[in-house]
């Protein structure tokens, strides 16, 4: 699932969208505090339990949701993974950076902020919360030596930093494996919400090793302001499941730490934190888990095996996170056990699901509700080309050319194929063709180690050794080539690109390069062969190091974060 192959130009896809609709607003409180030091480590928790309130992160607005706190404006927030739980990628109020100043001359590296391991994960970003005897901007940065950092968002001066290790452990080894090297710890990007807690709340899933040579998975719960553990956390990640696939035991398969990580971004939707987990370099016994946890309790509140009976399917989508359109949830499965003999009602007979594009009802506890399979899915399992190297993207609702509302979501894998899904009738399995809403096939470059984002009627894609390009939506269809694309392309592993505008005006599209000089880019959304701005333009006053893969930039109140093997590099307006 996570190994890399030649780009095939192959087939792309589909469909659409205009949509803000999507963005979930969040609120928050005040507080004071400065703490600095080590969390223990918890007990485990496993089994049912009741979800808390109702709040969904995302970027912008402002609302209300229950759990405690005092309701905030957070115009610029930047909560969760691409700004928003359909991870649209974009962020609409952004009023300080425009395609006018945004050049080699007006802009560039205006920091640097270190941190003490690798940043795999998409910062996030929270406006005027009190913090430290004062009032601040706060970037939230994790990293795989298991820190989480709250650092003013302008200047970087430290306002707190916690380490979650368990006393006398260390962050995991690699076991072996590149895809996260050489050590293992905050891999995934957490989620926030303002409205839990005295001051908010921050979850984060945390990988250590103890001198026992135990590894640990544990779900944190972190006050925003002080970054002290919430909720008698963490909660260690434990569970098990009906079936005989790998890893069972007398009828149950047991998740073992050790074989997994948590790589996709944390989705907090109706009061309950979901994680998905991805194995490491395809190695082991290891099956498709997603589990929820309650963001008032930390319990494990629901525990979904969709490979229970077979082996594989683990959730990687590039550290992408499982998207929502509020109800369910959408996410991309890795190569894996997929039944072709079905039930009456078109599901896999033995409940196997690998390599499919999924649909999970939330009502209760986590199911299948509908897939997608496309009708070579065992042979592009076997083939290492699967669709779990990419992400999932929800779209608001979109008018068709018959007056017809289509509610859509899309996604697109290694084989560069972009399929664009009916959310009411996602399509199923048929051996013999893909019954789907639509399929573009040829139009990208290589495969997708990443996601599409939209802003304004465009989708974005910046698959493997291609160049980013955009692609229109008309009447609820994706338009078969693409509208526009940049001159230059991008290696491995591609880009995932993200948004900044101001509602619909002054649009950006962001987008970072990995390689041994890492690069920013910024481009006109209507036109990509127009650059705004490279890192690489002037010398190596804005060049911040080597590359790290499967970073995706995030745009908050005038500056862009790029994550990097060491920190976090800041551009924004350079003083005059």
């Amino acid at each position: 699932m996570q190994t890399v192959h030649t780009p095939r130009r192959f087939y792309l896809l589909s469909a659409f969208i205009a949509l803000s609709a999507l963005l979930f607003a969040d609120c928050g409180g005040g507080g004071s505090g400065d703490t600095s030091g080590a969390a223990t480590s918890g007990g485990s928790a496993s089994g049912t339990g009741s979800s808390g309130g109702d709040a969904s992160a995302g970027t912008g607005g402002s609302g209300t949701s229950s759990g405690g706190g005092t309701s905030m404006a957070a115009t610029h927030d930047v909560q969760t993974y691409h700004n928003d739980i359909g991870r649209t990628g974009q962020n609409l109020n952004e009023t300080i950076l425009t395609p006018a100043n945004v050049n080699a001359t007006t802009f560039g590296k205006v920091g640097f902020f270190a941190a003490d391991g690798k940043v795999d994960a998409q910062p996030l970003f929270v406006e005027s919360l009190v913090i430290a005897g004062g009032t601040h901007n706060v970037l939230y940065v994790v990293t795989e030596h298991d820190s989480v950092y709250a650092l003013d968002a302008d200047s970087g001066a430290q306002l707190w930093r916690v380490s979650t290790l368990g006393a006398n452990e260390t962050p995991s080894d690699d076991l072996g494996c590149g895809q996260i090297t050489k050590e293992i710890g905050i891999t995934s990007t957490p989620v926030i919400d303002r409205s839990r807690g005295a001051h908010g709340t921050l979850y984060a899933v945390a990988m250590s090793k103890d001198t026992s040579g135990a590894y640990h998975q544990r779900v944190h719960a972190l006050d925003l302001a002080t970054g002290a553990e919430l909720l008698n956390g963490p909660t260690e990640v434990t569970a098990s499941y009906p079936g005989s696939g790998a890893n069972s035991f007398n009828g149950n398969v047991l998740f073992a730490p050790s074989s997994y990580a948590e790589r996709a971004g944390l989705l907090l939707l109706g009061g309950v934190v979901y994680t998905a987990w991805t194995s490491h370099c395809d190695k082991g016994a290891y099956t498709g888990w997603i589990m929820g946890y309650s963001a008032d309790t930390l319990q494990q509140t629901s525990v979904l095996n969709v490979t229970p009976n077979g082996s594989g399917g683990a959730i990687w989508m590039s550290g992408a996170a499982p998207a929502s359109d509020g109800a369910s949830i959408y996410l991309l499965g890795g190569n894996g056990t997929f039944d072709t003999t079905m039930t009456a009602g078109g599901f896999p007979a033995q409940h196997n699901f690998g390599n499919s594009y999924l649909k999970l009802g939330t009502a209760g506890a986590l199911s299948v509700a509908d897939y997608f399979a496309m009708s070579n899915t065992v042979q592009q399992s076997n083939a290492d080309e699967d669709l779990g190297s990419g992400g999932a993207i929800v779209l608001p609702d979109l008018t068709d050319a018959n007056g017809v509302v289509q509610h859509l979501t899309l996604g697109t894998g290694k084989d560069g194929i972009i399929y664009v899904l009916n959310r009411d009738s996602m399509g199923k399995f048929n051996a013999a063709s893909n019954n789907i809403y639509q399929e573009i096939q040829g139009v990208l470059g290589g495969g997708e180690f990443g996601m599409p984002a939209y802003f304004n009627g465009r989708l974005y894609f910046g698959s493997v050794g291609d160049n980013l390009k955009a692609f229109t939506v008309t009447h609820a269809r994706l338009s078969t080539a693409p509208s526009a694309q940049t001159s230059m392309m991008f290696a491995y592993p591609g880009t995932t690109p993200s948004i900044s505008a101001n509602g619909t005006a002054n649009g950006i599209v962001w987008a970072a390069e990995n390689g041994t000089t890492a690069a920013l880019h910024a481009f006109d959304p209507a036109n990509l062969a127009v650059e705004l701005y490279s890192s690489n333009q002037m010398g190596t006053r804005d060049q911040f190091g080597a590359g790290n893969k499967f970073i995706t930039p995030m745009i908050a109140n005038g500056k862009v974060y790029v994550g990097t093997t060491n920190g976090v590099a800041v551009f924004g307006l350079l003083k005059g």
